[in-house]
């Protein structure tokens, strides 16, 4: 392999999330955090050196995004997932959870109904919530050890007056690609009953072998003209901490009414370094990525292994995409509610807690795999450890 994703980076003292917050979130200091979604992987030369170079400038004042910034966006759209995009349907986000907020403040009203599909990324409910908006689930149904959708709920929500549907697109935490059957059913059930869709596709990079991510919009005009997507190059290519993405919306309506709102709240001037970061990224980091699925699927394999054969009492959900694995504890004899302390206290890893997706989530923890192997193994080998410890 031309890139080391075996290679330790110390993230100590960086004011990283994943790092430097471990003490405050879990309680006690040392603790192994396989959490929050960024990778510990440096990440591609190209995008490092594009924001080394800018750096050199030493002026760093307020900027514009050029059209490359966009076209590598609709590039890279077009190379890696045969999606045409035009340039008028695109506009910059701070990241897709300011963008899906700013949705559901443009396009729905104070007691609303928003629909999301738990366990779902917990972000969804506070954006739901926050804003004053009810919460409708749809949950997801967990069998053969992949989550589907409960069709025949999805319909009757959308029946009683959803007027916003948030899909997680691959799906976090489940991992489940959802593949064009079920994404076109979906479309065309919030298109006929009048639920706008906002598309978190964030993930549609980290997808494995055997399934192919498809953007919603994707499927047909109709449920283009009723879709706003959000993609960023921030979990592919680690660079979240640059607060950058684009929203995608063909319909002019939708687009002005979301774009209103971004000038309402001032939020679009946007990040220097993450607007070269994404440009180098969609631009020269495709063979990068290609190394990087390869090594989160060996990752994958040591999970599935290790979990069958050394850590009775739990089972992994083996996601299709994202670099999130879904662990089943639900077997341990240990207090539902208590997993995550459980983790914590006695195998010092810092997971999340799967009641934190939803009630459906409750007895899972959601593991972070992108990361060096030995760092994984490690993690594993507590854990094991804390069962045996058990007996």
């Amino acid at each position: 392999m031309k890139f080391d994703f075996d290679e330790p980076v110390n993230r100590e003292n960086t004011n990283s999330v994943k790092f430097d917050l471990r003490e405050k979130l879990f309680g006690r200091p040392g603790i192994l955090p396989m959490w929050v979604a960024d990778m510990d992987f440096k990440v591609p030369p190209a995008v490092a050196e594009a924001v080394q170079q800018r750096a050199r400038h030493e002026i760093y004042g307020y900027s514009i995004r050029p059209d490359s910034f966009y076209q590598s966006a609709i590039g890279w759209m077009k190379r890696r997932h045969g999606w045409t995009i035009d340039r008028s349907w695109l506009t910059f986000t701070p990241g897709i959870v300011p963008g899906v907020n700013l949705s559901i403040l443009a396009l729905t009203q104070p007691g609303d109904k928003v629909m999301i599909q738990p366990p779902v990324y917990f972000p969804f409910f506070h954006g739901i919530r926050k804003n004053n908006r009810e919460i409708v689930e749809n949950r997801l149904i967990l069998k053969d050890g992949r989550y589907h959708v409960d069709f025949d709920d999805f319909k009757k929500q959308l029946q009683e007056g959803v007027r916003m549907f948030i899909l997680s697109n691959p799906h976090n935490p489940g991992g489940s690609v959802w593949t064009h059957d079920e994404l076109k059913q979906m479309g065309e059930l919030c298109t006929h009953y009048g639920a706008t869709i906002i598309a978190d596709e964030i993930h549609g990079d980290i997808v494995f072998p055997g399934h192919h991510y498809v953007p919603m919009a994707s499927i047909s005009a109709e449920i283009a003209e009723n879709t706003i997507t959000f993609v960023a190059p921030s979990k592919t290519f680690n660079i979240a901490g640059l607060a950058t993405s684009v929203s995608i919306i063909s319909n002019k309506n939708l687009r002005e009414a979301f774009n209103e709102m971004l000038e309402r709240t001032h939020i679009a001037n946007g990040n220097l370094f993450g607007t070269v970061a994404m440009e180098a990224a969609y631009n020269k980091g495709e063979q990068w990525l290609d190394e990087l699925l390869r090594y989160l699927v060996g990752n994958l394999d040591l999970i599935e292994e290790y979990t069958r054969e050394r850590l009775p009492g739990i089972e992994l959900v083996r996601p299709e995409g994202t670099y999130l694995a879904w662990l089943d504890c639900r077997g341990l004899p240990v207090e539902t509610k208590q997993v995550n302390r459980f983790m914590i206290d006695q195998a010092h890893v810092g997971m999340n807690d799967g009641a934190s997706f939803g009630q459906n989530g409750a007895g899972f923890q959601r593991l972070n795999f992108g990361c060096p192997r030995q760092t994984l193994r490690k993690a594993l080998t507590q854990i094991e450890r804390a069962i045996n410890d058990l007996k």
